[in-house]
């Protein structure tokens, strides 16, 4: 006989599985209302755009890390990335005299695509490492982290890129209609990744190998290339999160990105993405992503200091796993 989840009468949803499903969206409005109430600053129109724009970067990263860790995979690599295709793309955009790059600064345009080139190929060599030769997604992105850091270093010579292009720096720093271009970048990443989880056969795809890898292999589904196409994906946003992070600084730091794996990796959890695999959206990483945000700015006027933040965060993760196997455990 089969069995079936009890529903309250009328087929609406308990109180349980309200929470389960919009607990999230719940905490974000209130962390909102919180600091609303404790400074007035808070809900200002300049400093609501400074949250979405500060997020920006984190955002896109997290929504390249969903696609891994529904594979039930992880990618400790994409703060590395971050710093080594910001140093790349303003090698090609740098208006230094001491710019290495001959012709540069090259067109805007040609600096992102190289950018993009780059983390692509971080990522690809990550999901060939773990697709392919069966290493450990914890492994393989750890060494990936290291490489990538020392390439960085060794690319910039451990200075950084100075004096970017104007038309680079906009991605960063310019605005459309009032509203700054990393917001607008934010909303086409998450708009883009939530047409392909939910609307093609790929998406499909990725949610059935991290469901069940072995079944999904035994369904004829190319399981090695989904589980590269995610690392490539995951490299493409980190790079893209580096270039904004370099224009909107004026120039590429290698130190930059150190850590922002943890922050990535904290709003996919948050957001609901199993680390087992195979359930999530992309909505809640966005959400998740957002929560932190507020988090941040929050702690800030408030005066707390970043160290702080840092344990809070944490907790966060530390409770959002240990519900993800409450659940699971449920199921």
């Amino acid at each position: 006989m089969e069995l079936k989840a009890k529903t309250p009468a009328g087929g609406g949803l308990s109180a349980g599985q309200i929470v389960q499903k919009y607990g999230i969206v719940f905490a974000l409005l209130l962390a909102c209302l919180t600091l609303t109430l404790i400074n007035e600053n808070f809900l200002t129109t300049r400093n609501v755009l400074n949250v979405l724009r500060q997020t920006s970067i984190n955002g896109v990263l997290a929504i390249g890390m969903t696609f891994v860790i529904l594979t039930r995979g992880i990618d400790l690599s994409v703060g590395s990335v971050v710093a080594l295709t910001g140093v790349f793309s303003a090698s090609f955009a740098t208006t230094s005299s001491a710019g290495f790059i001959p012709g540069a600064p090259w067109p805007a345009l040609v600096a992102i695509a190289i950018g993009l080139l780059v983390g692509m190929g971080c990522g690809g060599v990550s999901g060939v490492i773990v697709a392919r030769f069966r290493v450990p997604a914890f492994v393989a992105t750890l060494g990936m982290l290291s490489a990538a850091r020392g390439l960085t270093l060794l690319y910039s010579s451990g200075r950084p890129i100075p004096a970017l292009s104007d038309s680079f720096r906009w991605i960063g720093t310019g605005s459309v209609l009032g509203i700054p271009v990393p917001i607008f970048v934010l909303l086409g990443t998450f708009a883009a990744a939530h047409f392909v989880l939910t609307q093609t056969r790929f998406g499909r795809h990725i949610y059935a190998v991290g469901g069940n890898p072995h079944a999904a292999k035994v369904s004829g589904l190319p399981v090695n290339r989904i589980r590269f196409m995610v690392y490539v994906i995951s490299g493409a946003l980190a790079g893209l999160a580096g270039m904004i992070l370099a224009a909107r600084t004026g120039s590429a730091l290698p130190q930059a990105g150190i850590a922002y794996e943890l922050d990535a990796i904290a709003a996919v959890v948050i957001g609901g993405t199993s680390l087992a695999g195979g359930v999530g959206r992309v909505s809640g990483t966005l959400i998740g992503a957002l929560l932190i945000g507020v988090m941040n700015n929050g702690l800030d006027l408030m005066g707390v200091e970043s160290y702080y933040q840092q344990v809070i965060k944490g907790f966060l993760i530390v409770a959002a796993v240990m519900l993800d196997q409450s659940k699971n455990k449920q199921d």
